[in-house]
C-alpha cells in the first residue's frame, strides 16, 4: 500500500506538471503580441514596382535566360560565367527575387529611421542583382535618394554572364522608366576591385563599356585607398557629408571593397546591424567605415537568416505576388510579459517538484522506519 501511495503521487506530479505546462503555452498564445508587419502603402508600391521590374528584365532578356531561372526572371545568371568571382547559393538568389523583398527593404530603411528626402548609401556586387531593384524600388517608393556604387563581379547565379551585367540590367530599367536614378559609379569586382580573375578581353570590354557609359569607374587594388574613392562618392565632401548627408549605408552581397579583409566580416547577421567589431582600419571596408561614422549599415547577405526572421519563402517557385507574402519580425516577440511567465513556468516546475519530492522522501522514510521496527 505504501509503494502505491508513492507510484499514485508521482502520477499526480507529472500530470500537474502537464497541467502547468499546457497552461503557460495556452497564456502565451492569448498574449503574444501580432508580429505580423503592417503593409504601408510605402511598401506596396515598392513590392509592385519590383514585380515590374522582374517582368521587364524576363521580357527583355528572355534568350539570355538560365535553366536555373526556374521563374524566368533574367535575374538568376549561369553558375559559371566570365564574370564569376566566388561561389554562390542558387536557392539564396532565387528566394530574393520574390517582388516582396522591397516591401521588406522598405521596413528595414523606416527601421535605420530613413525618412522620405534622405539620402540613402547602396553598395552592391553583381550576386544579387534581385536585391538591387528592391533596394530601388523600395527607395522609389519612399522619395528617397539612391547614391549607388555598383561592382560586376559576381558569385554564382549571380550576374555571372558578360553579356548581361548588372551595370546592363540597372540602365535597361532606366532605359524603360522604372527607375530614375543612375548608378553614381561602377566598379569591375571580384579579387581586389579590379576583376583580376576575368579573362583579358573581358575586362577589357567590361572597361571599355564603363567608360563609354560616363559613369565614374573606380579601379583602385589598394583597400584603404578604393575606400576612400567610394566614400568620396557618398559624401561629396569628405566625413562631415557624411555625416549630414548619408541616413543609412545599404551593402548587397560580399564586394571586396564594400566588406575589407577583416574576418570580423563573418560574425555580421542579416538586416540592421547592431554594435559591430570593428577590425583595424587597414582591414576596414566601407561596411565598416560607414559604422565608424555612426552610420546605420543594412547587411544584406545571409539571405536564409533574413528570410526566416522575417517570413520570406525560402526559394518560391512559382513567384508570389507582389503583396502576397505575410511579413514578420520573429524578433518581435521578445517582451518582458514572456521573460515573466517563462520565470513563473520555472518556479512553478520546481516548486512542484520539491513538494514531490519532499513527500516521497518522507513515506519512503516512514516505510523503512516500519520495516526496521518489525
Amino acid at each position: 500500500m505504501p509503494l502505491q501511495r508513492i507510484d499514485s503521487r508521482l502520477r499526480r506530479t507529472i500530470l500537474t506538471m502537464g497541467a502547468v505546462s499546457l497552461a503557460a503555452w495556452l497564456t502565451v498564445q492569448v498574449l503574444s503580441p501580432r508580429r505580423q508587419l503592417a503593409w504601408s502603402v510605402e511598401m506596396r508600391n515598392a513590392a509592385e514596382m519590383m514585380e515590374e521590374a522582374i517582368t521587364v528584365i524576363g521580357t527583355e532578356k528572355a534568350d539570355l535566360i538560365s535553366e536555373s531561372d526556374l521563374n524566368a526572371t533574367g535575374l538568376i545568371g549561369p553558375e559559371y560565367a566570365d564574370l564569376f568571382t566566388s561561389l554562390g547559393d542558387l536557392e539564396a538568389k532565387r528566394t530574393t527575387i520574390n517582388p516582396d523583398m522591397a516591401a521588406l527593404l522598405v521596413h528595414l530603411l523606416k527601421k535605420a529611421g530613413v525618412e522620405e528626402g534622405d539620402m540613402i548609401a547602396v553598395g552592391c556586387s553583381a550576386s544579387f542583382p534581385a536585391l538591387l531593384i528592391a533596394v530601388l524600388s523600395a527607395a522609389q517608393a519612399m522619395d528617397v535618394h539612391p547614391v549607388v556604387i555598383i561592382s560586376l563581379g559576381a558569385s554564382s547565379w549571380g550576374a555571372t554572364d558578360s553579356r548581361f551585367t548588372l551595370l546592363d540590367i540597372y540602365e535597361l530599367l532606366l532605359d524603360r522608366g522604372v527607375f530614375t536614378i543612375p548608378p553614381a559609379a561602377v566598379s569591375l569586382g571580384g579579387n581586389r576591385d579590379t576583376g583580376d580573375e576575368f579573362e583579358p578581353a573581358v575586362r577589357e570590354r567590361l572597361v571599355e563599356r564603363i567608360t563609354s557609359s560616363g559613369i565614374q569607374f573606380i579601379s583602385e587594388p589598394d583597400l584603404r585607398k578604393n575606400v576612400a574613392a567610394r566614400m568620396g562618392v557618398y559624401s561629396g565632401d569628405g566625413q562631415q557629408m557624411i555625416r549630414d548627408g548619408i541616413t543609412v549605408f545599404v551593402n548587397i552581397g560580399g564586394a571586396y571593397a564594400n566588406l575589407g579583409s577583416s574576418p570580423l566580416v563573418l560574425e555580421l547577421g542579416p538586416g540592421l546591424i547592431d554594435k559591430p567589431i570593428f577590425p583595424e582600419e587597414k582591414h576596414r571596408g566601407v561596411l565598416f567605415e560607414m559604422a565608424t561614422a555612426d552610420i546605420p549599415v543594412l547587411h544584406l547577405l545571409h539571405i536564409r537568416g533574413l528570410a526566416l526572421r522575417f517570413g520570406l519563402p525560402w526559394d518560391p517557385i512559382p513567384l508570389p505576388d507582389a503583396g502576397s507574402t505575410a511579413l514578420h519580425d520573429a524578433r518581435s516577440g521578445n517582451d518582458p510579459t514572456f521573460m515573466l511567465i517563462a520565470v513563473l513556468y520555472l518556479v512553478t516546475i520546481i516548486v512542484i517538484v520539491f513538494v514531490c519530492y519532499s513527500a516521497i522522501s518522507a513515506e519512503s522514510w516512514r516505510i523503512s522506519n516500519k520495516s526496521g521496527s518489525a
